[in-house]
Protein backbone atom coordinates (compact mmCIF):
# COMPACT_ATOMS: atom_id res chain seq x y z
CA UNK A 1 0.00 0.00 0.00
CA UNK A 2 1.36 3.28 -1.15
CA UNK A 3 1.98 5.78 1.43
CA UNK A 4 -0.69 8.83 2.18
CA UNK A 5 0.82 12.38 0.81
CA UNK A 6 1.05 13.01 4.34
CA UNK A 7 3.70 11.21 5.02
CA UNK A 8 6.27 11.85 6.22
CA UNK A 9 4.27 14.76 6.73
CA UNK A 10 6.59 18.53 6.75
CA UNK A 11 7.81 20.14 9.78
CA UNK A 12 5.89 23.44 9.43
CA UNK A 13 7.26 25.25 12.42
CA UNK A 14 10.59 24.03 12.33
CA UNK A 15 13.23 25.64 10.37
CA UNK A 16 16.73 24.70 10.34
CA UNK A 17 18.82 27.93 11.45
CA UNK A 18 17.68 29.66 14.84
CA UNK A 19 17.56 32.75 13.44
CA UNK A 20 15.08 34.00 11.30
CA UNK A 21 17.34 36.09 8.67
CA UNK A 22 20.33 34.38 7.14
CA UNK A 23 22.15 38.01 8.15
CA UNK A 24 21.57 37.16 11.52
CA UNK A 25 23.21 33.84 11.23
CA UNK A 26 26.60 35.24 9.62
CA UNK A 27 26.48 37.58 12.10
CA UNK A 28 26.53 35.02 15.04
CA UNK A 29 28.72 33.00 12.42
CA UNK A 30 31.45 35.99 12.70
CA UNK A 31 30.76 36.77 16.30
CA UNK A 32 31.77 32.94 17.47
CA UNK A 33 34.89 33.01 15.25
CA UNK A 34 36.04 36.54 17.25
CA UNK A 35 35.23 34.55 20.63
CA UNK A 36 37.20 30.99 19.31
CA UNK A 37 40.31 32.53 20.35
CA UNK A 38 39.77 33.45 23.88
CA UNK A 39 37.75 30.47 24.32
CA UNK A 40 40.31 28.00 22.94
CA UNK A 41 42.76 29.79 25.72
CA UNK A 42 40.76 29.31 28.51
CA UNK A 43 39.82 25.95 27.78
CA UNK A 44 43.53 25.09 27.58
CA UNK A 45 44.12 27.00 31.11
CA UNK A 46 41.11 25.04 32.76
CA UNK A 47 42.63 21.81 31.41
CA UNK A 48 45.97 22.56 33.48
CA UNK A 49 44.22 23.56 36.18
CA UNK A 50 42.30 20.41 36.22
CA UNK A 51 45.38 18.19 35.78
CA UNK A 52 46.95 20.51 38.63
CA UNK A 53 44.69 19.80 41.12
CA UNK A 54 43.92 15.93 40.26
CA UNK A 55 44.51 13.68 43.59
CA UNK A 56 47.89 11.86 42.10
CA UNK A 57 51.10 10.68 43.77
CA UNK A 58 53.03 13.13 41.41
CA UNK A 59 50.46 15.94 42.47
CA UNK A 60 53.08 18.84 42.75
CA UNK A 61 54.87 18.08 39.60
CA UNK A 62 51.22 18.57 37.84
CA UNK A 63 50.62 21.86 39.41
CA UNK A 64 54.09 22.84 38.82
CA UNK A 65 53.85 21.88 35.08
CA UNK A 66 50.14 23.53 35.02
CA UNK A 67 51.27 26.85 36.63
CA UNK A 68 53.95 27.12 33.79
CA UNK A 69 51.77 26.71 30.91
CA UNK A 70 49.42 28.87 32.36
CA UNK A 71 51.76 31.98 32.47
CA UNK A 72 52.66 31.26 28.89
CA UNK A 73 49.38 30.71 27.86
CA UNK A 74 47.80 34.00 29.80
CA UNK A 75 49.68 36.54 28.01
CA UNK A 76 48.27 34.97 24.53
CA UNK A 77 45.14 35.64 26.17
CA UNK A 78 45.63 39.44 27.19
CA UNK A 79 47.33 39.96 23.57
CA UNK A 80 45.21 37.73 21.29
CA UNK A 81 42.02 36.34 22.59
CA UNK A 82 40.68 39.40 24.66
CA UNK A 83 40.73 42.02 21.88
CA UNK A 84 39.18 39.73 19.95
CA UNK A 85 36.57 38.52 22.40
CA UNK A 86 35.53 41.81 23.61
CA UNK A 87 33.04 43.08 20.21
CA UNK A 88 32.39 39.18 19.89
CA UNK A 89 30.81 38.94 22.74
CA UNK A 90 29.09 42.18 23.04
CA UNK A 91 27.50 41.15 19.19
CA UNK A 92 26.61 37.85 20.32
CA UNK A 93 25.00 39.02 23.40
CA UNK A 94 22.62 41.33 20.98
CA UNK A 95 22.20 38.57 18.38
CA UNK A 96 20.85 36.15 21.44
CA UNK A 97 17.47 38.55 21.44
CA UNK A 98 16.62 37.14 18.07
CA UNK A 99 17.83 33.49 18.63
CA UNK A 100 15.31 30.57 18.68
CA UNK A 101 16.18 27.95 21.31
CA UNK A 102 17.58 25.38 19.31
CA UNK A 103 18.79 24.34 15.98
CA UNK A 104 16.81 21.88 14.22
CA UNK A 105 18.60 19.19 11.77
CA UNK A 106 15.78 18.57 8.88
CA UNK A 107 16.28 14.50 7.69
CA UNK A 108 19.01 14.03 4.98
CA UNK A 109 17.89 12.90 1.92
CA UNK A 110 19.15 9.60 2.25
CA UNK A 111 16.34 9.62 5.46
CA UNK A 112 13.92 6.99 4.75
CA UNK A 113 11.53 7.49 7.37
CA UNK A 114 9.77 4.01 9.05
CA UNK A 115 6.00 2.74 7.51
CA UNK A 116 3.81 4.91 9.49
CA UNK A 117 1.98 2.97 12.21
CA UNK A 118 -1.79 2.23 11.11
CA UNK A 119 -4.23 1.09 13.75
CA UNK A 120 -6.16 -1.19 13.49
CA UNK A 121 -4.43 -2.98 10.85
CA UNK A 122 -1.39 -3.24 13.17
CA UNK A 123 -2.74 -3.31 16.61
CA UNK A 124 0.12 -2.73 18.35
CA UNK A 125 4.12 -1.07 17.62
CA UNK A 126 7.01 -1.46 20.02
CA UNK A 127 9.15 1.87 20.55
CA UNK A 128 12.70 2.22 21.64
CA UNK A 129 14.03 5.27 23.64
CA UNK A 130 17.66 6.01 24.60
CA UNK A 131 19.08 8.17 27.41
CA UNK A 132 22.28 9.33 27.95
CA UNK A 133 24.61 11.95 29.66
CA UNK A 134 27.97 12.13 27.45
CA UNK A 135 30.29 14.86 29.47
CA UNK A 136 31.05 16.49 26.11
CA UNK A 137 31.53 19.73 28.04
CA UNK A 138 34.28 22.09 26.84
CA UNK A 139 37.91 19.92 27.40
CA UNK A 140 39.52 21.90 30.39
CA UNK A 141 35.75 21.22 32.48
CA UNK A 142 35.63 17.24 31.14
CA UNK A 143 38.45 16.49 32.83
CA UNK A 144 37.39 17.49 36.49
CA UNK A 145 34.94 14.23 35.62
CA UNK A 146 38.40 12.58 34.67
CA UNK A 147 37.43 12.25 31.24
CA UNK A 148 39.40 14.40 28.23
CA UNK A 149 39.94 15.11 24.41
CA UNK A 150 36.26 15.99 23.85
CA UNK A 151 36.23 16.09 19.99
CA UNK A 152 37.79 12.61 20.18
CA UNK A 153 35.10 11.34 22.40
CA UNK A 154 32.46 13.12 20.06
CA UNK A 155 33.63 11.30 17.55
CA UNK A 156 33.82 7.78 18.98
CA UNK A 157 30.81 8.39 21.14
CA UNK A 158 29.08 8.71 17.42
CA UNK A 159 31.03 5.90 16.18
CA UNK A 160 29.49 4.07 18.79
CA UNK A 161 25.66 4.75 18.49
CA UNK A 162 26.08 4.91 14.76
CA UNK A 163 27.24 1.19 14.88
CA UNK A 164 24.44 0.40 17.11
CA UNK A 165 21.54 2.11 14.82
CA UNK A 166 22.69 0.07 12.10
CA UNK A 167 23.01 -3.19 13.38
CA UNK A 168 19.39 -2.66 14.50
CA UNK A 169 17.21 -4.45 12.25
CA UNK A 170 16.36 -0.79 10.16
CA UNK A 171 12.40 -0.26 10.72
CA UNK A 172 11.97 -3.18 13.52
CA UNK A 173 8.56 -2.08 15.00
CA UNK A 174 7.51 -5.86 16.09
CA UNK A 175 6.56 -6.64 19.45
CA UNK A 176 6.54 -9.64 21.88
CA UNK A 177 3.03 -11.56 22.79
CA UNK A 178 2.01 -9.85 26.02
CA UNK A 179 2.36 -11.87 28.92
CA UNK A 180 1.34 -11.41 32.89
CA UNK A 181 5.44 -11.24 34.26
CA UNK A 182 6.82 -7.62 34.93
CA UNK A 183 9.26 -6.35 33.08
CA UNK A 184 12.46 -7.30 32.88
CA UNK A 185 15.55 -5.01 33.44
CA UNK A 186 19.09 -6.63 31.81
CA UNK A 187 22.94 -5.07 31.65
CA UNK A 188 24.23 -5.06 27.90
CA UNK A 189 27.35 -4.57 26.82
CA UNK A 190 25.97 -3.09 23.24
CA UNK A 191 23.61 -0.23 22.21
CA UNK A 192 19.82 -1.36 22.53
CA UNK A 193 18.54 -2.89 19.29
CA UNK A 194 15.16 -1.03 17.78
CA UNK A 195 15.70 2.73 18.69
CA UNK A 196 13.51 5.39 17.96
CA UNK A 197 14.54 8.19 20.20
CA UNK A 198 17.69 9.41 21.24
CA UNK A 199 18.00 11.87 24.02
CA UNK A 200 21.39 13.24 25.09
CA UNK A 201 22.72 15.19 27.78
CA UNK A 202 25.69 17.67 28.73
CA UNK A 203 26.69 18.00 24.72
CA UNK A 204 27.59 21.26 25.64
CA UNK A 205 30.38 21.90 23.19
CA UNK A 206 28.86 22.97 20.19
CA UNK A 207 31.67 20.95 17.59
CA UNK A 208 31.20 18.08 19.75
CA UNK A 209 27.31 18.64 18.80
CA UNK A 210 27.92 19.01 15.37
CA UNK A 211 30.12 15.88 14.72
CA UNK A 212 26.73 14.22 16.84
CA UNK A 213 24.52 14.85 14.27
CA UNK A 214 26.36 13.98 11.26
CA UNK A 215 26.62 10.96 12.44
CA UNK A 216 22.88 10.71 14.01
CA UNK A 217 20.94 12.50 11.11
CA UNK A 218 21.97 9.95 7.96
CA UNK A 219 20.40 6.55 10.38
CA UNK A 220 17.75 8.18 12.62
CA UNK A 221 16.35 11.11 10.87
CA UNK A 222 15.66 14.86 12.23
CA UNK A 223 17.73 16.20 15.21
CA UNK A 224 17.43 18.59 17.84
CA UNK A 225 20.81 20.59 19.22
CA UNK A 226 22.33 23.29 20.51
CA UNK A 227 19.71 23.93 22.73
CA UNK A 228 18.86 26.84 25.33
CA UNK A 229 18.31 30.28 25.78
CA UNK A 230 21.87 31.85 25.57
CA UNK A 231 22.66 35.35 26.92
CA UNK A 232 21.13 37.53 29.36
CA UNK A 233 18.15 36.01 30.92
CA UNK A 234 15.37 37.46 33.22
CA UNK A 235 17.46 37.40 37.07
CA UNK A 236 18.95 38.81 36.04
CA UNK A 237 21.20 35.52 34.62
CA UNK A 238 24.18 35.49 32.07
CA UNK A 239 24.00 32.07 30.17
CA UNK A 240 26.99 31.13 28.52
CA UNK A 241 26.41 27.47 27.86
CA UNK A 242 23.15 25.62 26.66
CA UNK A 243 21.28 22.89 28.22
CA UNK A 244 23.53 20.33 26.76
CA UNK A 245 20.50 18.75 24.98
CA UNK A 246 19.90 16.67 21.89
CA UNK A 247 17.18 15.06 20.46
CA UNK A 248 17.08 12.81 17.77
CA UNK A 249 14.12 10.69 16.08
CA UNK A 250 13.48 8.57 13.55
CA UNK A 251 9.73 9.07 13.14
CA UNK A 252 9.39 13.36 12.28
CA UNK A 253 9.16 15.58 14.31
CA UNK A 254 6.34 18.31 14.13
CA UNK A 255 6.44 20.96 16.97
CA UNK A 256 9.19 21.23 19.72
CA UNK A 257 9.48 24.11 22.52
CA UNK A 258 11.97 24.70 25.37
CA UNK A 259 12.04 26.34 28.66
CA UNK A 260 14.49 27.43 30.52
CA UNK A 261 15.00 26.86 34.21
CA UNK A 262 14.71 30.46 36.02
CA UNK A 263 16.98 29.53 38.87
CA UNK A 264 20.62 27.89 39.46
CA UNK A 265 23.09 28.04 41.81
CA UNK A 266 27.31 27.52 41.59
CA UNK A 267 28.25 25.32 38.43
CA UNK A 268 25.00 25.32 36.88
CA UNK A 269 24.17 28.67 36.85
CA UNK A 270 26.08 29.93 33.53
CA UNK A 271 23.81 26.48 31.33
CA UNK A 272 21.01 27.18 30.30
CA UNK A 273 19.08 24.10 31.80
CA UNK A 274 15.25 23.30 31.13
CA UNK A 275 12.81 21.27 29.40
CA UNK A 276 12.90 20.34 25.61
CA UNK A 277 9.96 19.24 24.09
CA UNK A 278 8.93 17.71 20.73
CA UNK A 279 5.82 15.93 19.29
CA UNK A 280 6.23 13.12 16.89
CA UNK A 281 4.30 11.99 14.48
CA UNK A 282 4.20 8.06 14.21
CA UNK A 283 1.68 6.78 12.09
CA UNK A 284 -2.29 7.41 10.65
CA UNK A 285 -5.12 6.40 12.53
CA UNK A 286 -8.55 6.54 10.18
CA UNK A 287 -7.36 9.32 8.36
CA UNK A 288 -5.91 11.25 11.44
CA UNK A 289 -2.48 11.96 12.81
CA UNK A 290 -1.46 9.25 15.57
CA UNK A 291 1.46 10.92 17.51
CA UNK A 292 3.69 10.99 21.04
CA UNK A 293 5.30 13.46 23.41
CA UNK A 294 8.82 13.47 24.54
CA UNK A 295 10.54 15.65 27.42
CA UNK A 296 14.43 15.78 27.49
CA UNK A 297 15.50 17.62 30.42
CA UNK A 298 18.62 17.56 32.74
CA UNK A 299 18.14 18.70 36.12
CA UNK A 300 20.47 20.98 38.60
CA UNK A 301 23.28 19.46 39.87
CA UNK A 302 24.53 20.34 43.16
CA UNK A 303 23.96 17.63 45.15
CA UNK A 304 22.77 19.86 48.54
CA UNK A 305 20.07 21.39 45.94
CA UNK A 306 17.48 19.28 46.97
CA UNK A 307 14.79 22.01 47.11
CA UNK A 308 15.98 23.64 43.96
CA UNK A 309 15.79 20.67 41.70
CA UNK A 310 12.11 19.64 43.10
CA UNK A 311 10.81 23.64 41.88
CA UNK A 312 12.76 22.40 38.58
CA UNK A 313 10.48 19.32 38.76
CA UNK A 314 7.45 20.93 39.28
CA UNK A 315 7.80 23.03 36.48
CA UNK A 316 8.54 20.88 33.58
CA UNK A 317 5.41 19.25 34.87
CA UNK A 318 3.24 22.38 34.38
CA UNK A 319 5.20 22.90 31.07
CA UNK A 320 4.77 19.42 29.38
CA UNK A 321 1.26 19.89 30.06
CA UNK A 322 1.39 23.10 28.67
CA UNK A 323 2.92 21.70 25.52
CA UNK A 324 0.47 18.98 25.05
CA UNK A 325 -2.42 21.06 25.47
CA UNK A 326 -1.07 23.54 22.71
CA UNK A 327 0.07 20.97 19.97
CA UNK A 328 -2.73 18.40 20.40
CA UNK A 329 -5.47 18.85 17.70
CA UNK A 330 -9.04 16.96 18.88
CA UNK A 331 -8.97 15.01 16.30
CA UNK A 332 -5.07 13.52 16.79
CA UNK A 333 -4.38 10.11 18.79
CA UNK A 334 -1.85 10.26 21.49
CA UNK A 335 0.40 6.76 21.73
CA UNK A 336 2.55 8.08 24.84
CA UNK A 337 3.97 10.32 26.96
CA UNK A 338 7.54 10.13 27.54
CA UNK A 339 9.58 11.87 30.20
CA UNK A 340 13.57 11.19 30.12
CA UNK A 341 16.90 12.29 31.01
CA UNK A 342 19.68 12.98 34.09
CA UNK A 343 17.56 14.24 37.20
CA UNK A 344 20.66 14.13 39.17
CA UNK A 345 19.00 12.18 42.00
CA UNK A 346 18.63 8.97 43.13
CA UNK A 347 15.81 6.65 44.48
CA UNK A 348 18.50 5.22 47.49
CA UNK A 349 20.12 8.45 49.00
CA UNK A 350 19.07 9.71 51.88
CA UNK A 351 19.94 12.85 50.75
CA UNK A 352 17.12 13.27 47.92
CA UNK A 353 14.23 12.79 50.34
CA UNK A 354 12.56 15.39 49.21
CA UNK A 355 13.33 14.33 45.18
CA UNK A 356 11.84 11.02 45.57
CA UNK A 357 8.41 11.64 47.42
CA UNK A 358 7.83 14.57 44.04
CA UNK A 359 4.41 14.16 42.50
CA UNK A 360 6.54 13.08 39.41
CA UNK A 361 6.24 9.94 40.40
CA UNK A 362 2.67 9.83 40.34
CA UNK A 363 1.93 11.07 37.28
CA UNK A 364 5.01 9.63 34.63
CA UNK A 365 5.35 5.78 35.88
CA UNK A 366 9.33 4.78 36.31
CA UNK A 367 9.52 1.14 35.61
CA UNK A 368 12.38 1.05 37.39
CA UNK A 369 11.47 2.33 40.74
CA UNK A 370 8.97 0.08 43.32
CA UNK A 371 8.39 2.60 45.76
CA UNK A 372 9.75 5.60 47.32
CA UNK A 373 13.61 4.24 47.99
CA UNK A 374 12.28 1.15 46.82
CA UNK A 375 13.72 0.09 43.20
CA UNK A 376 13.50 -2.87 41.18
CA UNK A 377 16.04 -6.08 41.83
CA UNK A 378 17.38 -5.79 38.51
CA UNK A 379 17.92 -1.60 38.51
CA UNK A 380 21.71 -1.01 38.83
CA UNK A 381 23.20 2.55 38.85
CA UNK A 382 23.60 4.84 35.92
CA UNK A 383 26.42 7.04 37.22
CA UNK A 384 29.95 5.59 37.45
CA UNK A 385 32.75 6.38 39.89
CA UNK A 386 35.34 8.85 38.52
CA UNK A 387 38.19 8.26 39.63
CA UNK A 388 38.29 4.82 38.28
CA UNK A 389 36.88 5.85 35.05
CA UNK A 390 40.54 5.34 32.89
CA UNK A 391 41.00 1.90 34.28
CA UNK A 392 41.10 -0.78 31.41
CA UNK A 393 38.12 -2.50 32.96
CA UNK A 394 35.73 0.88 32.71
CA UNK A 395 37.13 1.59 29.11
CA UNK A 396 35.82 -1.48 28.29
CA UNK A 397 32.03 -2.30 27.55
CA UNK A 398 31.91 -6.07 27.71
CA UNK A 399 34.61 -6.11 31.01
CA UNK A 400 33.05 -3.24 32.88
CA UNK A 401 29.58 -5.41 31.92
CA UNK A 402 30.69 -8.02 33.43
CA UNK A 403 32.35 -6.66 36.30
CA UNK A 404 28.71 -4.40 36.74
CA UNK A 405 27.27 -8.15 37.38
CA UNK A 406 29.45 -8.49 40.84
CA UNK A 407 28.95 -7.10 44.18
CA UNK A 408 32.75 -6.04 44.28
CA UNK A 409 32.63 -4.58 40.60
CA UNK A 410 29.67 -2.46 41.41
CA UNK A 411 31.34 -1.41 44.65
CA UNK A 412 34.58 -0.46 42.78
CA UNK A 413 32.80 1.29 39.49
CA UNK A 414 29.70 2.65 40.86
CA UNK A 415 29.67 6.10 42.05
CA UNK A 416 28.94 5.95 45.96
CA UNK A 417 26.54 8.22 48.13
CA UNK A 418 27.19 11.97 47.68
CA UNK A 419 27.32 13.08 50.98
CA UNK A 420 29.63 9.77 52.00
CA UNK A 421 26.92 8.11 54.18
CA UNK A 422 27.20 4.24 54.13
CA UNK A 423 26.20 2.20 51.25
CA UNK A 424 23.19 0.27 50.30
CA UNK A 425 23.88 -3.31 51.01
CA UNK A 426 23.77 -5.11 48.56
CA UNK A 427 25.25 -2.14 46.34
CA UNK A 428 23.75 -1.26 43.67
CA UNK A 429 24.63 2.10 42.84
CA UNK A 430 22.92 5.39 42.00
CA UNK A 431 20.25 5.65 39.52
CA UNK A 432 19.96 8.91 38.03
CA UNK A 433 18.90 8.61 34.67
CA UNK A 434 15.78 8.02 33.60
CA UNK A 435 13.30 7.14 31.14
CA UNK A 436 9.66 7.55 32.40
CA UNK A 437 6.21 7.45 30.65
CA UNK A 438 2.59 7.77 31.01
CA UNK A 439 -0.57 7.06 28.47
CA UNK A 440 -2.91 9.44 27.51
CA UNK A 441 -6.55 8.53 29.15
CA UNK A 442 -9.84 8.76 27.21
CA UNK A 443 -7.41 9.37 23.94
CA UNK A 444 -8.30 7.56 20.57
CA UNK A 445 -5.48 5.51 21.76
CA UNK A 446 -5.10 3.63 24.78
CA UNK A 447 -2.04 2.34 26.68
CA UNK A 448 -2.56 -1.63 27.00
CA UNK A 449 -2.59 -3.19 29.96
CA UNK A 450 0.34 -4.83 30.96
CA UNK A 451 3.62 -5.59 33.45
CA UNK A 452 4.59 -2.36 34.80
CA UNK A 453 4.92 -2.75 38.58
CA UNK A 454 6.19 -6.55 39.09
CA UNK A 455 4.56 -8.79 42.01
CA UNK A 456 4.85 -7.23 45.65
CA UNK A 457 4.90 -3.58 43.88
CA UNK A 458 1.60 -2.80 45.87
CA UNK A 459 1.08 -1.53 49.60
CA UNK A 460 2.97 1.16 51.48
CA UNK A 461 5.42 3.00 49.20
CA UNK A 462 4.08 1.68 46.06
CA UNK A 463 4.31 4.36 42.94
CA UNK A 464 0.83 5.27 42.26
CA UNK A 465 -0.38 4.45 38.54
CA UNK A 466 -0.60 7.77 36.56
CA UNK A 467 -3.58 6.24 35.13
CA UNK A 468 -5.77 3.51 34.45
CA UNK A 469 -4.55 1.76 31.45
CA UNK A 470 -0.61 1.62 32.24
CA UNK A 471 1.69 0.66 28.97
CA UNK A 472 3.42 -2.15 28.79
CA UNK A 473 7.00 -2.02 28.93
CA UNK A 474 8.81 -4.64 26.84
CA UNK A 475 12.34 -4.08 28.50
CA UNK A 476 14.71 -2.26 30.31
CA UNK A 477 18.15 -1.88 29.54
CA UNK A 478 21.51 -0.55 31.28
CA UNK A 479 24.50 -0.13 28.58
CA UNK A 480 27.69 -0.47 29.09
CA UNK A 481 28.38 0.54 25.37
CA UNK A 482 29.93 3.86 26.20
CA UNK A 483 32.40 2.81 28.05
CA UNK A 484 36.14 4.84 28.62
CA UNK A 485 33.87 7.95 26.45
CA UNK A 486 31.49 9.35 29.34
CA UNK A 487 30.98 9.07 33.19
CA UNK A 488 27.31 7.46 32.85
CA UNK A 489 25.93 4.19 31.92
CA UNK A 490 23.35 4.67 28.97
CA UNK A 491 19.56 3.35 29.78
CA UNK A 492 17.15 2.28 27.05
CA UNK A 493 13.63 1.64 27.30
CA UNK A 494 11.41 -0.40 24.97
CA UNK A 495 7.45 0.53 25.18
CA UNK A 496 4.65 -1.58 24.11
CA UNK A 497 1.71 0.54 22.58
CA UNK A 498 -1.91 -1.01 21.13
CA UNK A 499 -5.20 -0.34 20.86
CA UNK A 500 -7.17 -0.07 23.70
CA UNK A 501 -9.45 -2.98 23.03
Amino acid sequence: MQSPPDWPPKPGALRPSPFPHPVLDILHGLACALLFPAYWILDQLLGFWARATRRSGLRWLKAVAGVGASLLLLPLLLLVGLPLALPGFLLWLLLQVWRRPFCYQPPLECWTPPTPWRPPAEPARCFGFLSANLCLLPDGLARFSNLQHSQRRAEALGAVLLAGLRSSRYGATGCSSPGPEAPSGVLIAAVPAGLDFVCLQEVFDLRAARRLVNCLAPSLGPVLYDVGTFGLQPGPHLKLLGSGLLLASRYPLLRAAFWCFPHARREDALASKGLLSAQVQLGILDGRRVVGFLHCTHLHAPNEDGPLRCQQLTLLLDWAEQFEAESRQSDEAVAFSVLLGDLNFDNCSPDHAQEQKHQLFSRFQDPCRLGTRREQPWAVGTILNASTLCHSVACSPEMLRRALEQKEGRRRYLAGPPSGSHRAKPWKGRRVDYITYRGVPGGPLSPVSGRTQGAGSAGAGATPQPDSHPQEVEQVTFSTALAGLTDHLAVGLRLRVAMSS
